[in-house]
């Protein structure tokens, strides 16, 4: 091959590829510098990309250089290309750093080249491929059940309203994870189940064609110009797909009493059902009768008794002169 470089230390590059991209998704530059090199080493000789290199007509040395005789191969203005393992080589690029700092070497110039990117989402393969490992080998996750975790999903819900209270945007991004791993936790269990198995692949799935039908002004010819019009395809959609009898079906019972009130008042008043509030003595017909009343102005009156209540909370620890 004719070496068109001048410099004659050569050149050093680490070509890194992401596992989470099909293996021979790379980039056209780090083809063209996998072609044009004088020698391309890698260490695992069950690296994914190997089978796709050799495809390509790239001879692919399974070597493991140490820093010095990484450097001597790149003598005489060589190009020398490293493909690292999922792990790096620590051992490898602190010893060129040594060297480079030390002064005394006449150093190659060492690229850093990502031959594939990360797309956006790509970590939740991470979160998958960790959560199994955990099912299968960690003695209290082997152990759970959707029944089990069912406390957890309700307590992280809460923890993650409350970071959104508080608007700490760390802790934000912490809960919704927490959030997250409940998700991925009960569709790792469902895996496991003898006759009816599905994955966090069959969640994904539901979860997006329910979205696209959903949102017909978005991935088809309806239009919808408001919230108020996308509210309505998304109700009208919701109420043929579910075939319900009732507008109170498919409310959980289980959620909070002023939002369940709130929920039906909502309902009641989405569907044109006519019915009054039931009238009766106490303060469980008045919370329901503020209820609706909020929901009619669009109010969220969970969210607003919360906010009332940690005003509270905070004028009584002023009172007690606890905190700043």
């Amino acid at each position: 091959m004719t070496d068109t470089r001048t410099d004659a230390t050569g050149r050093i590059v680490l070509l890194t590829t992401s596992h989470r991209v099909a293996p021979g998704l790379l980039s056209w530059s780090a083809w063209e510098t996998l072609r044009t090199a004088d020698r391309v080493l890698c260490a695992d000789p069950d690296h994914p990309q190997l089978p796709y290199l050799r495809e390509a007509g790239i001879a692919v040395e399974g070597a493991r250089p140490d820093a010095q005789e990484l450097v001597d191969a790149c003598a005489g203005g060589r190009t020398v290309v490293v493909v690292p393992t999922g792990e790096g080589d620590r051992r490898l690029t602190d010893g060129l750093a040594r060297m480079a700092g030390s002064g005394r070497f006449a150093m190659p110039d060492l690229e850093l080249l990502p031959a594939s990117y990360d797309l956006p989402g790509a970590r939740l393969l991470d979160l998958v491929q960790v959560m199994d490992r955990i099912r299968r080998e960690c003695p209290w996750s082997s152990r759970q059940t959707h029944a089990s975790l069912a406390k957890y999903g309700i307590e992280e819900a809460y923890e993650l309203v409350e970071a959104i209270e508080d608007g700490d945007r760390d802790e934000l991004r912490e809960e919704l994870g927490d959030v997250l791993l409940q998700v991925v936790f009960h569709a790792r269990i469902a895996e496991e189940d003898p006759e009816e198995p599905w994955s966090v692949d069959d969640v994904a799935g539901g979860i997006v064609e329910k979205l696209v039908h959903r949102h017909p002004h978005v991935f088809g010819d309806a239009t919808a110009e408001t919230p108020e019009e996308v509210k309505e395809h998304w109700m009208r959609t919701k109420a043929v797909e579910k075939q319900r009898e009732s507008v109170t079906d498919g409310i959980p019972l289980g959620q909070p009493g002023l939002a369940l009130a709130a929920k039906l008042a909502g309902r009641v008043r989405g569907g044109g059902v006519d019915v009054e509030l039931p009238k009766g003595e106490g303060v469980g017909y008045e919370l329901l009768a503020l209820a609706a009343r909020a929901e009619a102005e669009g109010i969220d009156p969970e969210a607003a008794l919360r906010a009332a209540a940690r005003a509270y909370r905070d004028a009584i620890r002023v009172a007690e002169g606890v905190g700043g």
